[in-house]
């Protein structure tokens, strides 16, 4: 064969080589989620392929592969088997991305036209060039151009660099011709996870019940059927990549799943690993919810605090505000002694409590971060309605420089508590002081909770009042 006809006729022999694998061919599948965006994914897929170099188009990865990433392994028959190169075709199939790559080729215009005889009509078929697709379309007729498409599109294949669906190209060489399993891994963005816990308070408000939900999240333009499907919470390093090609998709409102046993747990590295204890199918663009833990009757404390500020003790200030808010929070321990004692992945809990009805009703929520067991778990669920305070200023004097102090200050305050609730309420009272601090008298004993905060804890009876007075040296 002439070299021209050889060179002619080699991508049409390189197509032909070219074995194709999708989700028919898949025997296992496992995933792992991370929580800032990120998956890894092992595709095991049992597929023919020729003895010596070959191409293997692997499709229906993700659209948010990080090709560089990629790994295949030869499961089956590792000996002579290597990878050359790999390409991902990230340019998929439209009918807008047809046209464009037939700038400068032929194609078919089919349009109908009335009979002759007037009855019914027929199909003329006429040859055009494209010229052009920029904001609109350009054809090249024998004996005009025209600017609009004057029937349907009829093109006589699909170019080789389009894909219908996200797809790998991987040009390997096989040391045997035979059925293999090839395992495909890479990383991925698209696929995220978060939990959310709901939290719901015992009549007497001593105890909760826990119920831990993982949210998944599916955008990666791919589904992964039946996977094993592994979480991992903690906070992995990455570097940050330049901004990629990637295909946004639409977000879908949360599916509550059926109840399930508590995800299994183990330590991994730095971090904890939770893995589902069955098979689940993540679909394309879908969010769906599994469940992570359970507990019951968990003991729980409730604490109101009142915060004060840094400044009111620099300056002479008087009254301090008409009401202040009070803060509401719950605590409990993550303890087996507790009924928990399982690594809580950071998210969100939200806390209920039964009316007189029966009816769950919400009182709040907040925030955690990572949390391992024997570690305290505090919420702030809101501003008290019931518990009020009152603050002012009731001294004040600048006592001038001392030693190695360039100000000192002396001042009295006067915080009145009140509880309009049918029991008797404690309120804990945070003082952040400055500098070197020294309470010199005060209605209630004052610890240092830190080397800047002075801690009260005041009583106050039931729709009653209370009132903490103190006085504090201050020096800068």
């Amino acid at each position: 064969m002439r070299p021209a006809l050889l060179l002619a006729a080699l991508p049409s022999l390189l197509v032909a080589q070219e074995a194709v694998t999708t989700l028919k061919d898949q025997k296992a599948l496992a995933v792992t989620i991370y929580n800032d965006n990120l998956a890894l994914v092992k595709d095991t897929r049992e597929v023919r392929l020729p003895k010596g170099e070959s191409r293997l188009a692997f499709q229906e990865v993700s659209a948010q592969i990080r090709p560089e990433t990629a790994l295949l392994r030869n499961l089956t028959h590792p000996k002579d088997f290597w990878v050359a190169e790999q390409n991902f075709d990230f340019d998929l199939l439209t009918p807008q991305k047809l046209l464009e790559k037939y700038v400068g080729e032929k194609v078919t215009v089919v349009r109908s036209v009335p009979n002759e005889s007037g009855a019914g009509a027929k199909e003329v078929r006429e040859e055009a060039t494209v010229l052009a697709t920029n904001n609109g379309t350009v054809l090249q007729f024998a004996d005009r151009i025209e600017t609009s498409v004057p029937g349907r599109l009829v093109f006589p294949k699909v170019p080789g660099n389009l894909r219908a669906r996200p797809t790998l190209v991987i040009s390997l060489n096989s040391g045997a011709d035979r059925e293999q399993k090839l395992e495909l891994s890479y990383l991925t963005g698209g696929l995220s996870w978060r939990a959310d816990y709901v939290a719901n308070l015992a009549p007497d408000e001593k105890t909760l019940d826990l119920s831990g939900w993982v949210t998944l999240t599916n955008q990666s333009g791919a589904a992964y059927p039946n996977a094993t499907l592994q979480l991992v919470a903690g906070d992995v390093n990455r570097v940050q990549p330049r901004p990629e090609r990637v295909y946004a998709m639409a977000e879908m409102a949360a599916k509550a799943a059926p109840p399930a046993p508590r995800m299994a747990e183990e330590s991994l590295f730095e971090y904890h690993l939770y893995t589902l204890d069955r098979p689940t199918t993540l679909a394309v663009n879908q969010t769906k919810q599994v469940a992570l833990l359970s507990a019951s009757a968990v003991p729980v404390r409730k604490d109101y605090l009142l915060q004060g500020q840094a400044y009111y003790y620099s300056g002479s200030y008087g009254d301090l505000g008409d009401k202040q808010k009070v803060g509401v929070f719950v605590e409990f321990d993550n303890k087996e002694a507790s009924r928990l004692g399982m690594p809580l992945p950071k998210g969100i809990i939200r806390v209920y409590k039964r009316d007189g009805e029966g009816r769950a009703q919400f009182v709040g929520e907040d925030s955690i971060d990572h949390t391992p067991k024997n570690e305290l778990v505090r919420l702030k669920l809101g501003e008290a309605f019931d518990v009020t305070a009152r603050r002012k200023q009731t001294d004040y004097k600048s006592l001038g420089k001392q030693g190695k102090f360039g100000f000192v200050h002396e001042s009295a305050y006067e915080i009145e508590l009140k509880n309009a609730k049918k029991e008797p309420v404690t309120v804990t009272v945070l003082e952040p002081m400055p500098g070197d601090w020294e309470v010199l008298q005060s209605s209630h004993p004052c610890t240092k909770a830190t080397a800047g905060t002075g801690k009260f804890q005041v009583a106050v009876p039931a729709e009653g009042k209370a009132t903490l007075t103190y006085r504090v040296r201050v020096r800068w």
